[in-house]
């Protein structure tokens, strides 16, 4: 089985770039290993309570709930840089420090940036 790793590092609203990783992500489920790797602004994706009526988009956040197989691995650093570590975050997700987020995408077979 091939392995794909998704790297969002765009904030989840504002452009397409989360919903079309997390779309790709869900498409790519049933044929390989796929991991969702949040990094920079695409952290934003984890915080729980999230509200995008007023935006009229749908609460991206529930969407990883939606494929609780997808592998959501988040870039510790990256949440302490934006003041998210203290806050509550989805339980879906895997925390990972920069050596240990590093290895997951050099593990992979392919590597796809939004």
């Amino acid at each position: 089985m091939e392995s794909v790793f998704y790297l969002l590092d765009a904030a989840p609203y504002g452009s397409e770039k989360a919903f079309g990783a997390l779309n790709a992500a869900a498409v790519s489920l049933d044929r390989m290993d796929v991991t969702l790797g949040l990094y920079g602004d695409g952290v934003y994706l984890v915080t729980a309570g999230q509200d995008s009526t007023e935006l009229g988009l749908p609460n991206l956040s529930d969407i990883l709930y939606s494929y609780g197989e997808l592998k959501v691995l988040v870039h510790e650093p990256s949440l302490v840089e934006r003041g998210l570590f203290e806050e509550t975050l989805i339980e879906t997700i895997e925390l990972a420090d920069e050596e240990d987020f590093l290895e997951a995408m050099e593990n992979s077979d392919c590597v796809i940036l939004f």
